[in-house]
């Protein structure tokens, strides 16, 4: 079986409505991505709690899939009309072939090596050191494949600096790799929280699947965290790490470390000025544009 994949080139202001009319006239699906991804015109999106962005690009790219039978000459009209254009933007076609989408998903991802005694492996792939310390974890809605860059510095600061026993609070866990990471690097306990209750089911299942259940309890931000811990950790983004930081420090206990991600090296300046009123915070490490700040409280 094989369907036919239509590209439309249009601009953000009409492209979410041509994307929904294309759905009422025969697509199977349709999504919005920027027209000039992978040149020099690409337009990144990013955005953080608290700022105002204006979502989708000037080129905007509506990609439909509809059955390779489809009328896709009526299609495109009714839905341009539809969407109020006076006519069916430029677009391109080409045939997509029935695949092994699952086989071709997981070809995708391959073992991640964090340092020489830590792999992040999917559960599809044989571990490359039986040896190491391998957290199993797959893809899925959760953040936190070890893949980012804010990530692997979390774990390359645990890996380095764990020596067993410890206490860690996993603020903003999301997939709760940098929990598990610690409890299988030999911490004694481990709480996680999240905002988002898919991401706590993720990080339940994920530590059952790496037996470190019985270490690590995660729940959702509703519920309140008690308590000091020997390290806390948090790889979230800059505007809810300002929000935090009273909150974050005062769950260090006196000789533990607080490690932060989710930060930009320009803004590494002003996160370790704000962080080191409540205790001496620096620059960690940095990777890609992307940098991990930590610190210690005085015993």
């Amino acid at each position: 079986m094989a369907w036919l994949s239509v590209r439309l080139i249009t601009d953000a202001a009409g492209a979410e409505a041509l994307a929904d009319a294309l759905m009422e006239h025969g697509a199977l699906t349709a999504s919005i991505e920027d027209a000039d991804a992978g040149t020099p015109d690409e337009e990144p999106q990013f955005g953080e709690p608290g700022m105002i962005t204006q979502p989708g690009w000037k080129r905007s790219a509506v990609v439909a899939l509809f059955d390779a039978d489809a009328d896709l000459a009526a299609s495109l009209a009714l839905a341009a009309g539809e969407a109020g254009l006076n006519a069916v933007p430029p677009f391109t076609t080409e045939t997509v072939e029935e695949q092994n989408w699952v086989q071709l998903t997981q070809s995708q991802f391959d073992p991640i090596p964090i340092s020489g005694r830590l792999w992040i492996v999917p559960s599809w792939h044989e571990a490359p050191d039986p040896g190491a310390v391998n957290l199993i974890l797959d893809p899925g809605m959760a953040f936190g494949t070890g893949s980012h860059p804010t990530t692997r510095l979390c774990l390359e600061w645990l890996e380095a600096n764990l020596k067993g026993g410890e206490t860690v609070l996993d603020y903003g866990c999301g997939s709760g790799i940098l929990g598990i990471a610690a409890a299988r690097l030999g911490a004694a306990s481990v709480v996680g929280v999240d905002i988002d209750p898919q991401a706590v089911d993720a990080a339940v299942a994920n530590a059952e699947r790496n037996a470190v259940a019985a270490q690590c309890r995660f729940h959702d931000s509703a519920a309140p965290v008690d308590g000091l811990f020997d390290v806390v950790v948090a790889n979230i983004l800059s505007n809810p790490l300002k929000m935090l930081a009273p909150a974050l420090a005062g769950h260090v206990r006196p000789g533990g470390w607080l490690v932060l991600s989710g930060i930009l090296a320009e803004q590494a300046e002003e996160m370790c000025a704000l962080y080191s009123t409540y205790l001496p915070t620096a620059l960690a490490d940095s990777r890609e544009g992307w940098v991990c700040l930590a610190g210690q409280r005085h015993p």
